[in-house]
């Protein structure tokens, strides 16, 4: 219909998607949705998040939550260790905390 937004997820759809909880100050936090898990990886890696806090993922058609933010720690230190570079300053905490 003309004049009525379309849903981000349509009814019925079966995704995954992942949220990543960014504090932007000491009182203030934000949500940032991403669709796949590669994005929001390459996303925290690149400095897209001034202090990530945790990342959940979440079903839409299952009905599931899920705190991945120890997997994705894990996955950014790796990915670290791997490319011989030193862990970026921005994901200390969290990697650190998360770990």
């Amino acid at each position: 219909e003309a004049g009525v937004p379309s849903p981000v997820v349509p009814y019925g759809a079966d995704r995954t998607l992942f949220v990543v909880i960014d504090r932007l100050d000491r009182a203030t936090e934000i949500r940032v949705e991403r669709s796949d898990l590669e994005t929001t990886i390459s996303d925290l890696v690149a400095g897209c998040f001034s202090d990530p806090v945790r990342v959940i993922s979440f079903n839409t058609l299952e009905h599931w939550m899920k705190d991945i933010s120890t997997d994705v720690a894990g996955e950014i230190r790796a990915r670290c260790d791997i490319d011989g570079v030193t862990l970026p300053d921005y994901l200390s905490d969290f990697v650190e905390s998360h770990s």
